[in-house]
């Protein structure tokens, strides 16, 4: 009982932290854009595509702490169904799979601009989105048909169950 609570606080002041650390990075990349606007740099675009980089790695980093918050802090409990399960994960792995492309897209501009052999750390972000979202699928399909098969079974047994116990009344 007392380990549980203290794992709920943790989790709380840990999603808490990291969705203050989003929205610092939110507020840094925002300070960046306006410090190079007022100063008429010359590097503006470079700025912007950081810009874009903190807030998709904020976007993400916030999912965490909205995950660890909902899940563990708040539920505290086991998922119930494999379905509210598939989910929650679904919903945890696009968001990062989506942050994993856009900072592989940002990469791809900058690397672009300054060193054009430096593209390959870009393309195997991209890569590993990529396949981030294959194994998704996979996950998907596997835990989907699981899911279907398991419930056949149940709908077979209670079918039989109510069989026995209508024979039994008779």
């Amino acid at each position: 009982m007392i380990f549980e609570r203290v794992t709920r606080i943790a989790f709380g002041v840990a999603s808490a932290f990291l969705m203050l650390l989003a929205f610092g990075l939110i507020a840094y990349a925002a300070y960046e854009v306006a410090r190079d606007l007022v100063a008429y740099s010359v590097n503006i675009g470079t700025t912007l595509l950081e810009a874009v980089g903190y807030t998709v790695i904020a976007i993400a980093v916030f999912d965490v702490g909205k995950y660890l918050l909902e899940e563990e802090a708040i539920r505290a409990r086991e998922m119930r169904q494999a379905a509210e399960a598939r989910r929650s994960l679904t919903k945890f792995i696009s968001t990062i799979a989506i942050a994993v492309f856009l900072e592989g897209l940002v990469a791809v501009f900058e690397a672009g601009k300054k060193d054009v052999p430096m593209m390959i750390y870009p393309t195997l972000l991209l890569f590993t989105g990529v396949m981030l979202l294959v194994g998704l699928g996979v996950y998907q399909r596997l835990s989907a048909s699981v899911e279907s098969e398991t419930s056949d079974r149940d709908a077979r047994q209670a079918t039989r169950s109510k069989r026995a116990a209508s024979t039994v009344k008779q």
